[in-house]
């Protein structure tokens, strides 16, 4: 059920200083901001060969990643991003194996425009997965 990894989520306190750090330190290429109002994020992606690293800030303190970042204030991972072939498969194997999907267990879209679930940390060794149709 699961494909390859499409991203690595971070979550950053200041998603410009934070592009800044991996542009200096790094020489990634990186992509313009994104706002997110229905995620409640900004967000950029770093490239990289084999996949993407996806900075997200909150707009607000009502985004979820606003409560992360309130435990975790430097930031820090936030989540994975694996590609399946078939979300909606994919979707009922894991709720049949007593998987929960956070929130409604209708997909929903991502930046990418493409449909994605994702599932409690506590059914995936604590860290939260995002599936993404690919």
């Amino acid at each position: 059920m699961i494909g390859s990894i499409n991203h690595i989520a971070i979550a950053v306190p200041d998603i410009r200083a934070a592009m800044a750090q991996w542009q200096e330190r790094t020489g990634a290429e990186i992509s313009d901001i994104q706002t997110l109002p229905e995620h409640g994020v900004h967000v950029a992606f770093i490239k990289a060969e084999n996949g993407k690293v996806e900075l997200l800030e909150p707009i607000d303190e009502h985004s979820p990643i606003a409560k992360f970042l309130e435990k975790n204030a430097d930031g820090g991972m936030h989540h994975i991003c694996f590609d399946v072939a078939d979300l909606i498969a994919s979707r009922d194997k894991l709720i049949a194996a007593g998987g929960r999907v956070l929130g409604s267990d209708e997909t929903r879209i991502c930046v990418r425009g493409k449909p994605v679930i994702f599932i409690h940390p506590k059914d995936l060794s604590g860290t939260l997965i995002e599936l993404q149709q690919a």
